[in-house]
């Protein structure tokens, strides 16, 4: 499934309500580590068609960044149920990232 855009108009949509697991990758442009990350997210959002893949820009979406207390980037956050459950911050291996979503 394509990764898709999160903003804070199609957030309870796309998140909260989601009958599925939701894997959030908050980055930005101008972030190294977010750009070496970027890739693995986009690879496991195409290749695990039961969960939701979605990306949060920071500069664009300051409410939701704010409201989700990020701090550093890249943050990557799992919702089961519309309720985040597990968060890791830092470029994370890809097998680190699938275990998360366990």
């Amino acid at each position: 499934m394509a990764v898709i855009e999160i903003t804070k108009e199609n957030f309870e949509a796309e998140v909260l309500k989601s009958d599925r697991t939701v894997l959030l990758d908050f980055w930005a442009a101008w972030c190294g580590p977010c750009r070496m990350l970027s890739p693995v997210v986009d690879e496991i959002g195409e290749e695990n068609t039961q969960i939701k893949v979605g990306k949060v820009n920071v500069d664009e979406q300051l409410e939701l960044a704010s409201h989700f207390g990020i701090m550093s980037i890249p943050t990557l956050m799992v919702f089961k149920n519309g309720k985040p459950v597990k968060t890791s911050v830092g470029v994370q291996p890809k097998s680190a990232i699938l275990s998360m979503l366990d």
